[in-house]
């Protein structure tokens, strides 16, 4: 039988987004939201690059409907949640990958999608292909740092891994069963 962490997963995902949505507009300008950053980046630690992807588009979307942002706010944080993911898993663990990843992900790849999106879609007129990039980077840059502070100090308390492991799926299926032919 597999022991599941499904409902804890799905507890904790719920926390992140409700999270996400309250403090993002704290230090909040238009193409700049850290506190999204800080909330991609410890989600992909703690669950992955699929949470984390997950976690930034519903949090985008709550964003949009309630609070009326536009659409960076998903392509603002849907390339960097799981780019963050993605490098933290590759790296084996380094909480500055997970960084590196966001900064990438969002400052780079997701400030130059932006352009068509609000360009074509959204109707802004007057945009060039890089002009989210410094406001993207900087967002991710604040955001990703106080990230990178909090996973460190969660690991040297030996906090990180505790949280890590449980939301890990666990298999103990022990097949003591002999096949018979």
């Amino acid at each position: 039988m597999k022991k599941s962490n499904y409902l804890l997963r799905m507890v904790m995902l719920a926390m992140f987004v409700a999270l996400g949505v309250v403090i993002s507009p704290i230090l909040r300008v238009e193409g700049m939201c850290p506190m999204a950053h800080l909330i991609n980046i410890t989600c992909a630690v703690f669950m992955g690059p699929a949470y984390a992807l997950l976690c930034a588009l519903l949090i985008g979307i709550i964003r949009m409907l309630v609070m009326g942002i536009p659409p960076l706010a998903l392509t603002g944080a849907v390339f960097g949640a799981t780019l963050s993911g993605v490098f933290y898993k590759l790296s084996k663990g380094k909480i500055i990958a997970a960084v590196l990843g966001e900064v990438i992900g969002t400052g780079l790849i997701g400030s130059i999608v932006s352009y068509p999106v609000m360009t074509y879609l959204w109707g802004k007129e007057g945009l060039t292909w890089f002009f989210y990039v410094p406001s993207f980077i900087m967002g991710t840059l604040i955001g990703g740092s106080i990230a990178f502070l909090l996973l460190i100090r969660l690991q040297a308390a030996g906090v990180l891994s505790k949280i890590q492991n449980a939301l890990k799926d666990i298999d103990t299926t022990k097949d003591d069963k002999e096949t018979v032919a």
